[in-house]
């Protein structure tokens, strides 16, 4: 090959095929091979080939022939007694490493989880035995010995010498040799030791936090979720800081310092106890003095001390409303009555309007028949106008009564927040009914118009009657008609 940078390099001879083909020559080195172009050889594989003959045709392997279809297959099952002797062999060999006496003793007593507080023992009824600066000692029924309370369990005061008290028992301080007992609902002192699931316990809320308050609960830091402040929904918590709310503890960790109280559950249980006192005396005509706790397009929904009933739009007020906050307001306390209850359903039916007295039940003193009073349009139907002639009494003016001329639509005579004089025609205290009639009212008002301008108007003067002298009546001559005329 010539070197393009050296144009006087002699270029070298192109080596030929067999001196290509053929590796060099040395000791041990196999004997070469005469090259044979490609053509040459595809010539040669075509030639062999036929000269084998052609080809034999294709023949499939034979399959093996499938065996009859029987069905499922069935496993057999073991023998019973063969089943037993496994069994038993089975239940030797896993009670073979425990003992007779292990069988024979009382099983352990469950393992206490931190945090988790076993149900709360029935209530007991004690004897104040004595008072030892802020101790009370109580004397157990049964010889069950002496327990002790705290005297803060008694918010009205130190209780007498030999009064009974209801209480529950927490554990036994073997030290002290003496029950520990806690009043139902009554405030716990609460330490880490002590703190369990379940204790009621004074909390002291400190700030407002993401998601609730910080509470101080007798030195103990704990969180007061703000779903949990109350039982219904709070918008703002920082009403609340500052105040000491009676708790129920929820969480306990205490490795990691961590305590969980709830109000809402200590108020729940509260009204859960309330409820099932209250449907037991519960009775329809009942008057109970209710609180608004919710608010409706239908009506609102009220407690009366432990169960919610519900007050219906009607029946809020004698007249007519379109809303409920017309008349009540959330957190207002108001007299209701007990009309309907579905023990069943636990549902309550309640009347706002009833605790006042009824106009209806005077409405036909008031308003006698054929009298003429002055009334406001309320609403427009397609067969008459509401009129509303004091509130909570609303009368009927049918169209064929709203005007002495043909009306095809009642916006055609009368239009709401008019003031219209109509006429009493019938009154019907049962079914809370007044028929009115304004075309009456009208027609009498036109007759005495009538009446009043015949009466005013002066009598006219009667003129003289003025004879006609040229007239003469009768005196002429008598005619074949009247031939008598002319006699004397």
């Amino acid at each position: 090959m010539s070197d393009p940078v050296n144009p006087e390099a002699v270029a070298e001879p192109t080596p030929s095929p067999e001196a290509v083909a053929a590796p060099p020559a040395g000791e041990g080195a196999p004997p070469a091979e005469p090259f044979t172009p490609p053509k040459l050889r595809i010539n040669e594989m075509r030639a062999n080939r036929d000269s084998r003959g052609p080809r034999k045709p294709f023949k499939p392997r034979d399959e093996k022939p499938r065996e009859p279809d029987v069905g499922p297959r069935v496993h057999e099952l073991p023998k019973l007694r063969e089943l037993d002797a496994q069994i038993e062999d089975e239940l030797n060999s896993a009670m073979a490493e425990i003992s007779d006496k292990k069988l024979l003793d009382d099983p352990p007593a469950p393992k206490k989880i931190p945090g988790v507080k076993i149900a709360p023992n029935p209530l007991k009824t004690g004897k104040i035995v004595g008072i030892h600066i802020d101790d009370v000692f109580v004397e157990m029924p049964g010889s069950r010995g002496q327990g002790v309370l705290s005297m803060a369990q008694f918010p009205d005061g130190p209780p007498e010498i030999g009064s009974t008290v209801e209480v529950q028992i927490v554990r036994y301080d073997r030290a002290d040799g003496l029950l520990v007992l806690t009043r139902e609902g009554a405030v716990e002192a609460a330490q880490w030791s002590t703190v369990h699931i379940g204790m009621i316990v004074e909390a002291r809320c400190i700030e407002v936090n993401k998601g609730g308050m910080a509470v101080e609960v007798n030195g103990l830091r704990g969180f007061l979720p703000i779903s949990q402040i109350d039982q219904y929904r709070v918008e703002n918590a920082d009403a609340y800081v500052g105040q000491r709310l009676r708790c129920m503890v929820v969480e306990v960790d205490v490795p990691n310092k961590n305590l969980v109280v709830s109000r809402r559950a200590l108020l729940e249980q509260e009204r859960a106890d309330l409820a099932a006192k209250l449907w037991e005396e519960l009775a329809e005509g009942q008057v109970k003095k209710a609180m608004i706790r919710q608010i409706k397009p239908f009506g609102a929904f009220a407690d009366i001390g432990g169960i919610d009933g519900l007050i219906p739009i009607s029946e809020m007020s004698w007249t007519r409303i379109k809303d409920p906050s017309e008349v009540v307001t959330l957190g207002e306390t108001v007299e209701v009555v007990v009309t309907r209850i579905d023990r069943d359903a636990k549902k309550v039916s309640l009347s706002l309007r009833q605790t006042k007295a009824s106009p209806w039940d005077t409405a036909h003193f008031t308003y006698p028949s054929d009298s003429v009073v002055t009334g406001t349009v309320t609403r427009l139907e397609p067969f008459g106008a509401f009129v509303q002639l004091e509130p909570g009494i609303e009368g009927l003016v049918h169209i064929s009564e709203l005007s002495g001329s043909r009306v095809r639509r009642s916006q055609d005579a009368v239009s709401p927040g008019q003031q219209v004089q109509v006429k009493i025609l019938n009154v019907d205290r049962d079914q809370r009914r007044i028929s009115l009639s304004i075309k009456q009212v009208r027609e009498k008002e036109i007759e005495e118009a009538i009446a009043a301008e015949a009466d005013e108007a002066p009598a006219a003067p009667v003129k003289p009657r003025v004879k006609n002298p040229n007239l003469r009546g009768g005196t002429g001559t008598p005619g074949p008609l009247f031939p008598q005329l002319g006699q004397k």
